[in-house]
């Protein structure tokens, strides 16, 4: 099993290298709305669109050999992706192309990148910290994409091939429950609160409205200079939501490789649609749906496979409303043990962090996929007064 990392590298190009980067850029985006356009919607296969405008693109849009190649691979993805989403494709931007091992190298002796633009070969240097210099040391690697981003500078996005170390073998699980008020909580008791993220993030919103209403008004240069802080401000917040994943998933991967044990989290897909449907304010829907669950499932995932460390997603559903102890649910429907931050059982007794209770639901849960031949979701309690548990009782404990 490979491991494919994507290494984002700024570019250092002279002025002369710019406008040729652009114009590859433009020239790339041109040729992928002309394919997107002529080749009938329901062909999704690259190989098909490139027999039917190969030659095109290579004549109208002044492509090498290989960028053409490339242009008809990117609208065959994109339909596919599109095609399960049920969506058409959208119009292509210049903002991107990509680059196979024909015309993309990486130069580890000088620290620079060669690349075929529009008026031949390009040697830009690269503008990196000790992150990428220690990811790329000693590898060649084979497929790049040349960005445009929205700071006005241009990047090398590299993919590196790794070979992973063989996962951890272990029954041992540590559930991770995410949430708001807490950001995520694992079964072990590490917990990461909201709190301070919520502050930031209220703090950027109040920003960004101001300067929308005074981006509406005032003098031409007051709109243009509101415009671009707008754009600054949110490049700052994304970024700071990426350190915040970043953090948590690394602590829990080290803290997983350390306990020899497994990770399993919830699976929210879907969940900004679902909760988007209960009628909440304005600001308690932007605080729900402004925060990145899914990018923090994805650090998990990839810093999981480069340690080791197993990450399984199981289904979310009763996991906020089961007592961990004695899987019970409260027989109302409807009505739910949990009070906020609080979980008191009213089977079993247990009372404790709402959050901490999922955690040590979701490790059962993951126990259960982990070791299907003898799990743990069995009632503790011999006397039973509800059927409602969260699966079907093993053994009367």
């Amino acid at each position: 099993m490979e491991q494919i990392l994507t290494l984002v590298c700024k570019l250092q190009p002279t002025p002369e290298q710019v406008a040729q980067i652009e114009a590859t850029l433009q020239a790339f985006a041109a040729a992928c709305n002309y394919a997107n356009e002529v080749v009938k919607p329901q062909i999704t296969s690259k190989t098909a669109i490139q027999s039917t405008v190969y030659q095109e693109l290579r004549s109208q849009f002044g492509l090498s050999a290989n960028l053409a190649v490339r242009a008809c691979a990117r609208v065959g993805a994109n339909r596919k992706t599109a095609k399960l989403k049920d969506k058409p494709v959208k119009a292509f931007k210049p903002t991107s192309a990509d680059y196979d091992a024909r015309i993309f190298a990486f130069r580890e002796k000088d620290w620079s990148v060669s690349l075929t633009l529009m008026d031949g070969r390009h040697h830009i240097k690269l503008s990196i910290g000790q992150y990428q210099i220690g990811k790329l040391k000693g590898k060649k690697p084979t497929s790049a994409q040349l960005c445009k981003h929205r700071d006005g500078n241009y990047y090398i996005h590299v993919q590196v091939k790794d070979a992973p170390p063989d996962p951890i073998k272990s029954e041992r699980v540590i559930g991770i429950d995410f949430g708001r008020t807490d950001i995520a909580v694992t079964s072990e008791g590490q917990k990461w609160s909201g709190k301070d993220v919520t502050a930031v993030r209220d703090r950027y919103a109040r920003t960004r409205a101001s300067l929308q209403s005074k981006a509406t008004k005032g003098t031409r240069s007051t709109r243009r200079r509101c415009r671009q802080i707008l754009q600054r401000l949110s490049g700052k917040e994304r970024r700071f939501q990426a350190h915040q994943n970043h953090v948590i998933s690394k602590t829990i991967i080290q803290q997983a490789l350390q306990l020899n044990a497994i990770v399993a989290i919830e699976d929210l897909t879907g969940i900004r649609e679902r909760t988007n449907q209960l009628p909440r304010t304005k600001t308690e829907r932007r605080r729900s749906n402004n925060w990145a669950f899914y990018m923090l499932r994805q650090f998990l995932e990839y810093k999981g496979i480069g340690a080791g460390v197993e990450v399984i997603a199981i289904n979310p559903r009763y996991t906020s409303q089961t007592c961990h102890r004695c899987l019970h649910i409260h027989p109302v429907r409807g009505e739910s043990y949990r009070s906020g931050k609080i979980f008191k059982c009213g089977h079993c007794g247990w009372h404790g962090d709402a959050d901490l209770n999922g955690a040590k639901l979701i490790e059962l849960v993951g126990s259960s996929v982990n070791r299907p031949e003898g799990n743990k979701l069995f009632c503790s309690l011999r006397a039973i007064e509800s059927p409602r548990y969260i699966g079907t009782p093993i053994s009367g404990g």
